[in-house]
C-alpha cells in the first residue's frame, strides 16, 4: 500500500502571518459566515471603525530595530558575503529605507486601500446614504486614509467632510486614540522580548555559526524580519498585553467608543445612515475586548488565567487573537442595524449585529436573532453587562488631569 504524503498539502503563506504589518486580509474561518444580511433582513446604519492604509514603516519599528540593523549592516566590512550561501543575498541588498527615513509615512498603496474600503461599502449597502462626515484621527497616517476614502465615497453632489479627531494625552475618553489620555496604561513590550529572545536564540545560532565576525544579535534578526515583512508570534503575545486582554484596561479604554457607536445605532432616526472612523491600531483591537470578541478563553479557562492562553515560552496554535487576522493594515471593525421582515423563524424588528473584516462576529451570549445578530433588548442587556465591566474611563485610568471625560462625543460635536 502507498504511503500518504501528508506533508503534500502544506501550505504556509507568510503574508498571511505578518502580524502588525500585514497587509489587508480576511479571516479564513473554519466555517466562514456570509458578510450578506441575513434573509429578510436590510442594513438600515452602519458604523465602521477602521485602522489607516499601508504606510512606509511604523516608528517604533524603525528606530527599535530596523535602523539598528541596518546602520551596523552598511557600516561592518568584515564578512564576505558572498562565501555564505544560505547570507548571499546580503551582497547586493539594498534596503527600502534610507537611514535618517522618516517613518510613518502613508504610501499610495495604503491610500488605494482606503479607496478600495469605499467601493466595498458602496457594493455592500446600495442603500445607504452617503455621510457628510467622515471622521479621522490627526496624524498623516490616518487623515491621508480618510481623505482617500472620503474622495472614492463621495460623489459631487454628495461632498464629504474629513473631521480630525485631536490626538493628546488630556483629552479623556473622547478621543480616536483614548490610551494616549490613560495615565495608567502601560504597553505589552516586556512580554513579547521574553518571546523574541527565545524564538531568536536559534536564529542567532545559526547565523553566528555561518558569520561569526558579525556577531548577530536579537535586534538584527527582528530587524531583518521587520524589513522582509514578516514576524512571528510575537506581535501575538505584544498586543495581547498592549492592546488585548492582557492589559486589565483594554476593555476600558475600548468601550466609550462601542458604547457612543452603539447609542448611534439605535436611534430611531439619524442624519447620517454610515459613520465610518480612521485610526490606528490600538482602538479596534480595545474595542475588540470591550465586546469579549477574539477572547482565547471563552471556550476553556477563564479570565483569571487569560494570560496563561498566551505562554511566554511556546506558541498556542489554537489561539483566538491573530494580529494578522484582527488588525492588519486597513483593518476595521463594523457594526449594522438590520432591519428584519420575514425572516423564517424570528420575529419583525431591528437586530444589531458586528463583522471584523468584512466577517461576522457573534457578541456573546448576544445571537438570539438570524444569522447570529442581536436583538434590541438583548443588546441593550449587553451593553450594560459590558459597561458594568469596562465603564468609569476616568477613574479605572486613574486621571491626573482636569475636564477628563468618560463617553465619545465627537460624533455630535
Amino acid at each position: 500500500m502507498a504511503q500518504l504524503d501528508h506533508s503534500a498539502s502544506f501550505c504556509f503563506n507568510p503574508l498571511e502571518h505578518l502580524g502588525r504589518v500585514s497587509p489587508y486580509l480576511e479571516p479564513r474561518d473554519a466555517q466562514p459566515s456570509s458578510p450578506d444580511a441575513p434573509q429578510g433582513c436590510t442594513v438600515a446604519r452602519a458604523a465602521y471603525l477602521s485602522r489607516h492604509g499601508a504606510i512606509n514603516v511604523n516608528d517604533d519599528d524603525y528606530e527599535d530595530w530596523i535602523e539598528p540593523f541596518l546602520s551596523k549592516f552598511q557600516n561592518h566590512t568584515g564578512t564576505d558575503w558572498t562565501k555564505i550561501s544560505p547570507l548571499n543575498f546580503l551582497v547586493d541588498y539594498v534596503s527600502p529605507f534610507a537611514l535618517g527615513a522618516e517613518p510613518e509615512t502613508p504610501t499610495r498603496i495604503g491610500e488605494l486601500e482606503a479607496a478600495q474600503l469605499a467601493t466595498d461599502i458602496t457594493i455592500q449597502y446600495p442603500n445607504l446614504i452617503i455621510p457628510s462626515r467622515v471622521w479621522a484621527s490627526s496624524p498623516p497616517r490616518t487623515s491621508i486614509s480618510g481623505q482617500a476614502f472620503a474622495r472614492a465615497l463621495q460623489t459631487d453632489n454628495n461632498p464629504i467632510n474629513l473631521i480630525s479627531v485631536t490626538e493628546g494625552n488630556y483629552g479623556g475618553a473622547n478621543s480616536l486614540v483614548p490610551y494616549q489620555a490613560c495615565p495608567a496604561y502601560r504597553e505589552g513590550n516586556d512580554e513579547a522580548k521574553t518571546y523574541r529572545e527565545l524564538f531568536t536564540k536559534p536564529i542567532k545560532a545559526r547565523f553566528n555559526s555561518l558569520a561569526p565576525e558579525y556577531n548577530f544579535t536579537t535586534t538584527d534578526v527582528v530587524g531583518m524580519l521587520l524589513l522582509c515583512g514578516y514576524e512571528s508570534y510575537a506581535d501575538d503575545i505584544r498586543y495581547h498585553y498592549d492592546v488585548g486582554y492582557g492589559n486589565p484596561l483594554s476593555g476600558t479604554i475600548g468601550f466609550p467608543w462601542f458604547n457612543a457607536t452603539a447609542e448611534l445605532l439605535m436611534r430611531e432616526s439619524d442624519a447620517e445612515d454610515l459613520y465610518v472612523s480612521f485610526s490606528h491600531r490600538t482602538l479596534p483591537t480595545m474595542a475588540f475586548v470591550a465586546m469579549g470578541l477574539f477572547n482565547n478563553s471563552a471556550f476553556g479557562g477563564s479570565a483569571e488565567t487569560i494570560n496563561d492562553t498566551m505562554p511566554l515560552d511556546r506558541i498556542n496554535p489554537r489561539r483566538a487573537w491573530r494580529t494578522s487576522e484582527i488588525t492588519p493594515c486597513l483593518g476595521n471593525l463594523a457594526f449594522e442595524k438590520l432591519a428584519c421582515k420575514g425572516s423564517y423563524g424570528f420575529t419583525d424588528g431591528d437586530y444589531y449585529r458586528a463583522l471584523v473584516n468584512h466577517a461576522p462576529q457573534p457578541l456573546p451570549g448576544c445571537t438570539d436573532k438570524p444569522g447570529s445578530s442581536c436583538s434590541r433588548s438583548s443588546f441593550e442587556a449587553f451593553i450594560q453587562e459590558r459597561a458594568g465591566m469596562f465603564s468609569r474611563f476616568s477613574q479605572r485610568c486613574q486621571v491626573d488631569y482636569d475636564n477628563s471625560t468618560d463617553i465619545v462625543s465627537f460624533y455630535e460635536d
